[in-house]
């Protein structure tokens, strides 16, 4: 099983490419990031978290879903602020603005095309891993002072995450 990316891993800061069909590779990285994303005990993972530069995530907000090509049609300009993390900025919890409710196309693991408008807490979920496929962490959504606030952490992780690297360089 793939190991999850840290604030400092290039893939993270990456526009991810889009799926060209949805083959059993595909159903493949679907099955394993719902594995590490349960395992782990997230509600959401986009393949960018594993070190996979494809345009797909999972989340679980009661109603397991793997989005893959996914595109926002809609942000209301109403918007709501609320915590949140991300197992690819561990242990780092700051409250973000986001959109109360969103539309979001996408195909599903069968390739059907599902159109959704989601609200709330899984709006939130999904603007937040949607985020991840165009190389955006919920910290670059922080107001800089609270960036700054915290830069110790963060790089921490970002060392750690050099750590990791040169651990796993042939």
């Amino acid at each position: 099983m793939r190991k999850i990316r840290l604030l400092g891993d290039p893939v993270l800061r990456k526009k991810a490419k889009e799926i060209e069909k949805i083959d059993e590779a595909v159903k493949s990285l679907v099955k394993e990031l719902f594995d590490i994303m349960y395992a782990t005990d997230g509600i959401g993972l986009a393949a960018p978290q594993i070190g996979v530069s494809l345009r797909l995530f999972v989340m679980d907000d009661g109603t397991p879903r793997a989005l893959i090509n996914p595109v926002i049609t809609f942000k209301s300009k109403e918007t709501n602020v609320a915590e949140e993390g991300c197992l690819s900025v561990p242990e780092v919890f700051e409250n973000v603005e986001r959109s109360n409710e969103v539309s979001i196309k996408y195909f599903d693991i069968n390739g059907d095309e599902i159109e959704e408008r989601l609200t709330g807490y899984s709006a939130r979920v999904a603007q937040h891993e949607y985020d991840h496929l165009d190389g955006i962490l919920f910290i670059d959504l922080i107001p800089a002072s609270r960036r700054f606030a915290i830069r110790q952490k963060l790089s921490n992780i970002i060392k750690q995450s050099g750590k990791i690297h040169s651990a796993n360089k042939p």
